[in-house]
């Protein structure tokens, strides 16, 4: 069959009304394994006794398996050994799953970037009076932010892209819609070259943001 050119842009718009749940997921994921990277990189930082060895063991198990098999253990085995979960919905279990996996990632990418900045910062924030939390929150974060940026829209672009395995979960989102239209038209490549082209223009989008984001915080190191 000859490439159908017509069909793949008859289909963008539909795949295109399907985009919200996509860029839902990827929103409250990234949020959340921000929050939770953060709070495994300052344990392992700190080196908080009994939950620093327990933070290594998380990080190593969500980086060491596939994000489908976690996908799939928190949305099918879960519910067998917690009854409460036996409620949650696919949407829900893919969030936890992205946030989940990609917070192993962030978390070693946050600790770098702390530790990066100069010790005698921190030396010189506690010698006028500050806390260890004034500290940090004042003096080191916003450099580690500037340092860390890079790696975590790295990681915030791959989490767009995968949520397009929570359509093995029963997902509505555009991956999910490209492969019914598909299965339904056999016409795959143009389904899928449309979700390509819809994941391409959203990284494209992204990128340009992470450009200006580095513009704007590396001001005060220009000279």
């Amino acid at each position: 069959m000859a490439f159908d050119v017509n069909y793949m842009l008859s289909l963008l718009p539909l795949l295109l009304s399907y985009l919200g749940t996509t860029l839902e997921m990827a929103w409250w994921g990234g949020l959340f394994a921000v929050i939770l990277a953060l709070g495994l990189a300052l344990l392992r930082i700190y080196r908080v006794p009994l939950l620093n060895p327990l933070s290594q063991l998380y990080i190593s198990f969500f980086r060491g398996t596939p994000l489908l098999v976690q996908l799939f253990l928190l949305y099918y085995g879960l519910p067998q050994l917690f009854p409460i979960f036996i409620g949650l919905d696919a949407f829900s279990a893919a969030i936890l799953g992205l946030t989940l996996h990609f917070a192993a990632y962030m978390a070693e990418s946050i600790r770098a970037a702390i530790t990066g900045v100069d010790r005698s910062q921190h030396e010189a924030s506690l010698s006028i009076g500050m806390t260890e939390w004034q500290a940090m929150r004042r003096i080191i974060l916003p450099q580690a932010t500037r340092v860390a940026l890079p790696s975590l829209m790295n990681y915030f672009i791959d989490m767009i892209k995968s949520t397009s395995l929570a359509f093995t979960l029963g997902v509505a989102e555009i991956m999910a819609k490209a492969q019914m239209e598909a299965a339904s038209s056999f016409k795959f490549f143009e389904a899928f070259l449309a979700v390509a082209l819809i994941y391409w223009a959203i990284v494209l989008v992204l990128t340009q943001l992470q450009h200006w984001a580095e513009a704007y915080l590396n001001k005060a190191y220009v000279r």
